[in-house]
């Protein structure tokens, strides 16, 4: 018998497996307008620390995505997309939060699982610096790639900068495994040729250098609360494994094994509270398991969900996917 993270690195990597793996994540922070002050309040850390220590003790899944409530995006200055940029005054102590962060999960997990560290496209972290917080400010990306494209290209570019210097600090041995790049069209707004030409460069980089750390890298194409992205844009990504919203995409773990030029999947699962993982019954879980197995097969398979569950799922729910893939 493997271990955990033997059996989810084999999973990844496509080789046999004597079980199927299983992973979920949630947020453990109840404070959305917290998510990234974590510089500021210490307590961050702590719940995000608690409420992963919890999942831990209730479910223990075989792959973790370490959860950077507190700490969503690099620290920047700027508004514009002429001004952006990583704010250096911040950035010693982000990463060294960060790394506490990931020690944190090591010390509840123990070295026998693996741990994929979220990191979030420059696109996002420019996003929200040019708008207020997380506001939507979809229509300034878009007039900008029309109108000044170069200056999108310099100001994700600038930033993915920075995020390499924070993995770079993450993914090793003792800390985490490997990223789990998340990435998004903006609700499917940005176009196909538009995107390749002055947003993907700099997630592409990225990618190179978590590859220089670990072979084992995830993108996360974010369909969270059912937002559509172009999948077409990440088919050249160089990663070894892809999670997508097989159901807000309509695009089955099958379809986008074969689309992804067999690279490993996870998923399998809807994670909206409309999903049958959320509400349907035991049954109806046990029988959705069988069929996701049936349809992708046992090679190259995470059994997951399209992005991160409700909070308040009940546990015992995730506890009858792993005892069905028994």
């Amino acid at each position: 018998m493997s271990s955990k993270k033997e059996t989810v690195i084999r999973a990844f990597r496509g080789e046999a497996v004597d079980r199927i793996p299983v992973g979920f994540w949630k947020h453990y922070i109840k404070d959305f307008g917290k998510f990234n002050a974590g510089l500021e309040d210490k307590e961050v850390i702590e719940e995000n620390l608690a409420g992963a220590k919890k999942f831990k003790e209730e479910f223990d899944p075989d792959f973790v995505k370490i959860m950077t409530d507190g700490y969503f995006y690099i620290p920047v200055v700027g508004d514009t997309l002429d001004t952006v940029e990583v704010d250096e005054s911040k950035k010693a102590a982000y990463i060294a939060d960060f790394v506490k962060l990931i020690e944190g999960y090591r010390d509840i997990y123990g070295d026998d699982t693996f741990l994929a560290v979220n990191i979030f496209s420059p696109l996002g972290v420019v996003q929200s610096a040019i708008s207020d917080g997380f506001g939507d400010n979809t229509p300034r990306i878009q007039n900008a790639l029309k109108t000044t494209p170069e200056k999108v290209l310099a100001a994700v570019s600038r930033v993915a900068d920075g995020i390499i210097d924070v993995i770079n600090a993450s993914v090793k041995p003792g800390l985490a495994d490997g990223i789990y790049f998340s990435v998004n069209t903006l609700g499917n707004t940005i176009p196909e040729d538009e995107y390749k030409a002055f947003i993907a460069p700099a997630e592409e980089k990225i990618i190179a250098a978590a590859n220089k750390l670990s072979q084992d890298n995830i993108l996360h194409i974010c369909g969270y609360m059912g937002s559509r992205n172009n999948l077409n844009i990440f088919k050249d990504y160089d990663v070894e494994v892809i999670n997508w919203a097989v159901y807000a995409e309509n695009f089955g773990l099958k379809e986008g094994k074969q689309f992804f030029g067999n690279k490993a999947v996870i998923g399998g699962f809807g994670n909206t509270k409309n999903d049958i993982l959320y509400k349907g019954t035991k049954e109806e879980i046990e029988a959705e398991v069988k069929k996701i197995i049936a349809d992708v097969g046992r090679a190259g398979v995470i059994v997951g969900a399209d992005c991160t569950v409700p909070s308040d799922i009940d546990i015992e729910r995730l506890k009858w996917v792993r005892d069905a893939l028994k």
